[in-house]
């Protein structure tokens, strides 16, 4: 496979599983709107600026945080990379390169995501934010679901599910450090009611009750959602299915080397360490170091993988 198809791939992966947990962490911001600290308008917004890692970007083109404005440019503002229709664009172009290799279908449902992403306007948002993040994820949902009923289990797949897997991780990471953030100067209260939106928003609040009953705990769901082996959108769920998709790729024996070899080691020994995660390591301040130490190697692991698969020639990601 060349290069730059498994970066498009990789990208198409990472991309619509970035707009979706990007529709989510819109939706955990709605629910935790009436704790107290969100009783500036300015504040409020600026904070939801700050969690998607966009402030300087938006700080050109604005001077003060308004629902209104801030909903534009991460939603549909084709400007902002890291915006919803950004992410959808960027992914049905990548797809487009790839269209006589991949299944129609694919192609009919992104295509259709962009276009009526592109006709939608901030009144369609401010008119019932919540229907339009919850059309945002269906129709997520929908791409992915076609994707794993129609698409070969080739590289094309596992390169797909390698980007998607690497970036939920990250971003229920980012989730997360926003929460312990926001909460580091609250009580135990405080935290436990913005990790209860944090559940919600990933569709994890009944499976959360499945396996803790009545135990509502900020510690029990700060586990839950790291380290849970079963939960989808846990971060060790994960890192299992990315390492698992980086060791099954068929590579020509000219394309094998040290660099999947690290690539696997790097994800493995991730996976690892969310494996043997002692339950006080997810408690108090010391889950804050767990949090930073898991973004930062995700973030060292999309390099390595850049390095050893899509260094010679790629696409603008």
């Amino acid at each position: 496979m060349l290069n730059r198809n498994a970066e498009a791939l990789f990208w198409i992966g990472r991309y619509i599983e970035r707009a979706e947990n990007h529709a989510r962490l819109i939706n955990v911001h709605y629910h935790i709107q009436h704790e107290e600290d969100f009783q500036q308008e300015g504040h409020k917004w600026s904070r939801l600026i700050d969690a998607l890692g966009v402030h300087k970007e938006y700080k050109q083109q604005f001077e003060t945080f308004s629902e209104e404005d801030v909903l534009s440019f991460i939603t549909l503002d084709l400007g902002n990379s890291n915006s919803l229709f950004s992410c959808v664009h960027h992914a049905r172009n990548n797809l487009r390169t790839l269209r006589q290799q991949l299944p129609s279908e694919l192609w009919d449902i992104l295509n259709s995501f962009n276009l009526w992403l592109g006709e939608c306007s901030v009144a369609d948002i401010m008119s019932s934010p919540h229907q339009f993040y919850q059309q945002i994820k269906e129709r997520a949902a929908m791409f992915l679901g076609a994707e794993q009923s129609v698409m070969l289990r080739g590289n094309e797949w596992r390169f797909i599910e390698s980007g998607r897997f690497l970036e939920r991780a990250e971003n229920t990471t980012r989730i997360l450090q926003e929460v312990t953030a926001s909460c580091r100067s609250k009580d135990a209260g405080g935290i436990y009611i913005q990790l209860q939106a944090v559940l919600k928003s990933v569709s994890g609040y009944q499976a959360f009750r499945r396996y803790y009953a009545d135990d509502m705990s900020a510690e029990c769901i700060l586990e839950f959602l790291i380290a849970n082996a079963y939960f989808p959108r846990s971060i060790r769920f994960s890192f299992h299915k990315l390492e698992e998709h980086l060791a099954k790729l068929e590579l020509e024996s000219s394309e094998k080397g040290s660099g999947h070899e690290k690539v696997i080691r790097q994800a493995g020994r991730i996976k690892a360490e969310l494996d043997f995660m002692e339950k006080e390591e997810m408690s108090g301040e010391l889950v804050e170091d767990v949090l930073k130490s898991l973004m930062q190697s995700c973030q060292k692991l999309g390099q390595t993988m850049d390095g050893a698969f899509f260094r010679r020639e790629g696409v603008s990601a």
